[in-house]
């Protein structure tokens, strides 16, 4: 068969056309719920897209405001303001963490900076001079971070999300594509053998039925034949054993005469 390929290598019984059913009402659910995750995903996809775009124009904003701010604190402080505040790090004020979404059965990264709370030896820096240069500069630095901590969680999730539209879209088309088309190709393959089958059958239980319908009629001419034979016979008998009463009716008047002569 030409189409053997497009379809699937099985029995064709009715049993096996319910099984392929089940499977062919199983994968057109399956399409459709990838249709709508697809869509879902498409959707997200578009809005952390612009929310990159809008996150890039923010960071460029900020980390110029912070290279000037930082530019001030240097010329109002110093250039050893550097020197001091990295003396005054212990351990890092802003930290990121990160945690996971859930959008349509895929799992998003994403971070979130926090940070902890108290005086840290930063605060009182500049307090000579250049002091709120300084903490403008350090305001300026964090927002930068919250900024970059943002943008990095949503180019993520963007390359996350691409992947599994990917994956689902693949999906998707094998499922619509291959899969459906094969399930309904061996739907109809198995339907037409079965009405084959059945014309078959059909054709069969009529010749038995003609081949029958000789038998009674050939039977019931010999049984017609057979009787009237048996009639025949029967009349010839009759006939035969009439005859020879007369005989023997002429032959006892005989032998009376033949007394009375005597």
């Amino acid at each position: 068969m030409s189409g053997q390929g497009q379809r699937l290598n099985v029995v064709p019984t009715v049993t096996v056309l319910g099984v392929v059913k089940a499977r062919l009402i199983g994968a057109t659910k399956g399409h459709q719920l990838l249709k709508k995750k697809s869509d879902a995903l498409t959707v997200q996809f578009r809005q952390i897209l612009k929310r990159i775009v809008q996150a890039k124009e923010t960071m460029g904003d900020s980390l110029k405001a912070s290279s000037f701010s930082l530019t001030e604190a240097k010329y109002t402080a110093g250039d050893n303001i550097k020197h001091v505040v990295l003396e005054n790090v212990g351990s890092a004020t802003v930290k990121v963490r990160a945690k996971q979404d859930n959008v349509a059965g895929v799992k998003l990264p994403k971070f979130e900076y926090f940070t902890e709370a108290g005086e840290t030896k930063n605060d009182l820096t500049g307090l000579a001079r250049g002091g709120q240069q300084i903490q403008l500069c350090r305001s300026s630095f964090i927002k930068a971070v919250e900024v970059l901590v943002e943008l990095a969680s949503l180019q993520t999730s963007f390359l996350t999300l691409d992947e599994a539209i990917k994956t689902t879209n693949r999906r998707v088309n094998a499922l619509e594509n291959v899969v459906k088309p094969r399930l309904e190709n061996t739907i109809s393959y198995i339907k037409g053998e079965l009405d084959e089958l059945e014309r078959e059958e059909f054709f069969r239980l009529k010749k038995i039925q003609g081949f029958k319908k000789r038998e009674v009629e050939k039977q019931l001419a010999l049984n017609k034949k057979f009787a009237e034979e048996a009639a025949l016979k029967e009349k010839l008998s009759f006939n035969g054993g009439k005859g020879r009463s007369e005989n023997n009716l002429l032959q006892l008047e005989a032998d009376k005469d033949e007394d009375i002569i005597f």
